[in-house]
């Protein structure tokens, strides 16, 4: 880009920095030095990678979403949060609002997240035990009690009965006298990543997509600002991926889902804003940032080009970011403070959008009140000590970032080649990248390439090539064992008696009715929200919702791979 080109883009920055709001605040060093809000080349310089560099707010995007940076707005603190019954919860939610939290994030237990009622036999030991149990309506109304619904964002992490989750969410809002068309939120949904790495599904691909669709198409149309797809990168890359890897299959299903949106007959630049992600910051600095560069540019660029968008908004690829639970070690676990600290300045370098930081314990057991503060403390000392919200993008134009996040964007592309070729030449009727992830899930191909990742990576590490401190170097400790939070086995007996006495309350018959009606619906084109948000307010559970669809659907079951 020559010199003239880039004098024009700084000038174009610099109108719409001066016609953004700006937070009232200190923009200056520590030592009280002035700093400008966004860097770039010398006046009167050229540089040949100014064209994928850009300024901040601006096409396409590597240096952020907006012209400024964090001074604009910071980053939402999103602490994840769930543990034991609705009513616990809550209080941990009360504390972190309490204590600046921006947002909240749902953690939900494993009954929950399989679609299981508390007292199915397969939730036996289960209950509250990795996050909240909500079986009904009711167990949504007590989480959020006393949190204005209206006035909070919150983000749901669930994805295969997603959909119900949701419209418990929807009802506990009603009950609240919100009014729901303003709600904003994000609920995870992300049926695809489930099969490439987390295997939380309830049903074969094809009706989880049909129920996908028919949420994007509510949500378009009732729910404007809530956004009702985060595809999900986290779990990816937990479970063993390259930084490439996370960043490729994460972006495929981001396009298999506008491909699904598109199929759908929406208008892709009014739901594409409806779309957002969630990923991963590892414990390699630089390798995120490029990251979280990197997708920015690759997303606004597939966007308009592939797919059409034409509006700006539609080429915006918004993150929420957790830091790495996989990095945390049970060995000396007080260095996961050092280790989060570091992820969570990557992620902001990064410019995300909303982020939550793991606690020091997170590795041996659900955080106590004491480390969920540190986390949420660590979150704020960035925020408010470092500086950080000064300068948007301040490692752009580094000769090592921005070829790193070249580099990535290169093995991106290549990924997306290779999952466009698994689906074949034929047409597929939502679409050609759609086709390649179907494919490549049931041939086990993301599972494998995953595995692969992990067993090099745990190869380095046993040689000793790659170091953990307190694991196989610097293993010598003077700390002593931490006190843990531990779930007990009353919530799990209180739980199961509560829901007896709610089944026992409500009018079965309306119940039956309501749940005959979502599965009429099932069987014809139509869509599932209205009839299973009129389930909810009959007070039908969130097992009893999805036993009715895994009788009509079946339930999906992983072949065997050797």
């Amino acid at each position: 880009m020559n010199a003239d080109e880039i004098a024009a883009g700084r000038a174009r920055w610099q109108a719409r920095y001066d016609a953004a709001r700006k937070r009232e605040a200190d923009f200056t060093t520590l030592s009280g030095m002035p700093v400008d809000p966004v860097y770039g080349p010398p006046e009167g310089s050229t540089d040949p990678r100014f064209a994928r560099i850009g300024w901040p707010g601006e096409y396409p995007y590597t240096r952020g979403l907006y012209p400024t940076g964090y001074r604009g707005r910071t980053w939402t603190i999103r602490q994840f949060a769930g543990f034991g019954n609705a009513r616990q919860t809550n209080e941990r939610y009360r504390m972190i609002l309490g204590a600046g939290g921006g947002g909240l994030s749902v953690a939900f237990d494993m009954p929950t997240l399989m679609g299981r009622d508390s007292d199915d036999p397969q939730a036996l030991g289960e209950v509250g035990h990795c996050g909240v149990a909500v079986d009904s309506a009711a167990d949504m109304e007590v989480l959020f009690d006393g949190i204005d619904l209206a006035a909070v964002t919150t983000s749901m992490t669930i994805s295969g009965p997603a959909v119900p989750v949701f419209c418990m969410y929807l009802v506990a809002a009603e009950r609240q006298g919100a009014d729901i068309s303003t709600l904003d939120g994000t609920l995870q949904t992300d049926i695809f990543k489930e099969y490439i790495a987390q295997k939380e599904w309830l049903f074969d691909p094809e009706p989880h997509l049909r129920l996908i669709g028919d949420l994007m198409e509510y949500c378009a149309r009732e729910i404007p600002r809530y956004k009702p797809l985060s595809v999900s990168g986290y779990h990816i890359r937990e479970a063993g991926s390259t930084a490439a890897q996370e960043l490729a299959y994460t972006l495929a299903d981001g396009f298999g889902y506008v491909e699904l949106g598109l199929s759908r007959g929406l208008d892709v630049n009014v739901f594409a804003p409806g779309l957002s992600f969630f990923f991963d910051s590892h414990v390699d600095f630089f390798e995120e940032i490029a990251k979280f560069r990197a997708a920015r540019r690759i997303w606004a660029r597939w966007l308009r080009e592939v797919y059409g968008a034409t509006d700006e908004r539609a080429l915006w690829l918004r993150f929420h970011t957790q830091t790495a639970g996989v990095s945390l070690t049970a060995q000396q676990p007080v260095n996961n403070v050092v280790r989060t600290a570091v992820e969570a300045l990557a992620a902001v370098f990064g410019g995300t959008n909303s982020l939550h930081t793991n606690a020091l314990d997170e590795t041996l057991a659900l955080p106590t009140d004491s480390s969920a503060e540190i986390a949420l403390r660590t979150q704020q000392v960035l925020m408010e000590e470092t500086g950080v919200t000064n300068v948007a993008d301040p490692l752009g134009g580094s000769w090592y970032v921005e070829a790193l996040t070249d580099k990535i964007e290169a093995e991106a592309e290549a990924i997306f080649d290779r999952i466009r070729q698994l689906g074949g030449d034929g047409p597929h009727p939502i679409g050609p990248m759609t086709s390649g992830i179907l494919r490549g899930i049931e041939d086990g191909w993301f599972t494998g390439q995953i595995a692969e990742s992990a067993f090099v990576y745990q190869q380095a590490l046993e040689k000793g090539d790659k170091k953990i401190v307190g694991v196989n170097c610097h293993t010598g400790t003077v700390a002593k064992e931490l006190e843990i939070l531990r779930v007990s086995h009353e919530v799990e007996l209180e739980q199961r008696r509560v829901l007896a006495d709610r089944k026992a309350g409500r009018d079965a018959a309306v119940v039956t009715e309501a749940l005959t009606r979502m599965v009429e619906v099932a069987r014809t084109g139509g869509n599932l929200i209205p009839p299973m948000l009129a389930a909810v307010r009959a007070e039908a559970t969130l097992g009893e919702i999805c036993d009715a669809l895994r009788a009509e659907w079946g339930v999906y079951r992983e072949p065997a791979r050797f």
